[in-house]
C-alpha cells in the first residue's frame, strides 16, 4: 500500500468521522450509501465492497471492521457475455458481542451498537431508511454511484454516461428519487432489466456532466470519495469536451 502524500491519496484516518455511525452526517450518510449499493446487511455483520483502495480504507476509518484484498473476475452488468478482471476490497464488520462471545444480554451493544440489522437504515430485507442522511444527499448518493454506479465517455455520441446497476429494483427506485430531488437538474429514464436479471437506469446524456461535477465537487475537502472513480468522471468529461471541438 502506498503511502506517498498525493491529493487522491489523504490518509482516511484524517477525515471527520462521526461518533455514531448511524447520525445524520456526510461521512454516515456516504458509507451507508455504498453498503446500499454493494454490500450485505445481516444481524451478525455487514459486508461492503468496492474496487477503489482508498475508498475501502475510508470506509473502515468511518465504521471500523476488518479490509480483505482479492483480484476478481465477474460479468459486465449490461451484456453478462462480457467479463473483466479487478481488484476487489471487502470491508467486514461483525457483531462485536457475537465475536467475543458475550452475547446480547443487555441488548445494547452487537453490530455497530445496535443488537439487530433492523435498526440499521439498510437491511437484508431491502428496507432503506435515509431520512438522516436528508442533509447530505450529496454525499449519499455518490457512494450509490460508487457502489452500484458507472461512468463511461460514449464513443458514438461523445457524451459522458452515468447509471446505476442493481439487483434490488426498489433501492433503484430511491435513487432516481434522490436524484429528481438534487439542487441539479439531472432527468433519468425509466428502469430497465440487465441481461444479467437485475435492473438500471441512466442519467439523461445531457445532464450527466453537470450532475457528474456536482457530485464530486469539493469531495477532496472531506476525502469521501474513491479517487479512481473521480479520475474516470474527469477523463470521459475532458473525451467529451474535446468531441465538440471542430
Amino acid at each position: 500500500m502506498s503511502e506517498s502524500a498525493t491529493p487522491d491519496d489523504t490518509d482516511p484516518l484524517e477525515i471527520e468521522v462521526p461518533a455514531d455511525p448511524l447520525a445524520g452526517h456526510p461521512a454516515s450518510a456516504y458509507f451507508w450509501g455504498h453498503v446500499a449499493g454493494s454490500g450485505d446487511v445481516v444481524d451478525s455483520g455487514i459486508e461492503v465492497t468496492t474496487n477503489d483502495e482508498r475508498s475501502a480504507r475510508v470506509l473502515a476509518a468511518i465504521a471500523g471492521g476488518d479490509l480483505e484484498h482479492e483480484t476478481t473476475s465477474r460479468e459486465y452488468a449490461h451484456d453478462a457475455s462480457i467479463t473483466r478482471t479487478e481488484d476487489e476490497y471487502t470491508l467486514s464488520i461483525g457483531d462485536d458481542e457475537e465475536e467475543s462471545g458475550e452475547g446480547h444480554e443487555d441488548g445494547t451493544r452487537g453490530l455497530l451498537g445496535r443488537s439487530n440489522a433492523l435498526g440499521l437504515p439498510v437491511d437484508g430485507r431491502g428496507n432503506y431508511r435515509f431520512g438522516a442522511f436528508s442533509s447530505h444527499d450529496r454525499e449519499l448518493l455518490r457512494g450509490l454511484l460508487e457502489g452500484c454506479g458507472t461512468i463511461c465517455f460514449k464513443s458514438k455520441s461523445g457524451t459522458v454516461g452515468i447509471s446505476f446497476v442493481h439487483d434490488d429494483r426498489d433501492l433503484l427506485e430511491l435513487t432516481r428519487e434522490l436524484i429528481t430531488g438534487c439542487p441539479i437538474e439531472a432527468s433519468v429514464d425509466d428502469l430497465s432489466e440487465t441481461s444479467s436479471g437485475g435492473y438500471w437506469f441512466g442519467i439523461d446524456d445531457a445532464d450527466a456532466p453537470a450532475f457528474g461535477t456536482w457530485l464530486y465537487e469539493d469531495c477532496a475537502e472531506t476525502g469521501l470519495y474513491a479517487p479512481s472513480r473521480r479520475r474516470k468522471l474527469e477523463r470521459s468529461l475532458e473525451q467529451a469536451e474535446a468531441y465538440d471541438e471542430p
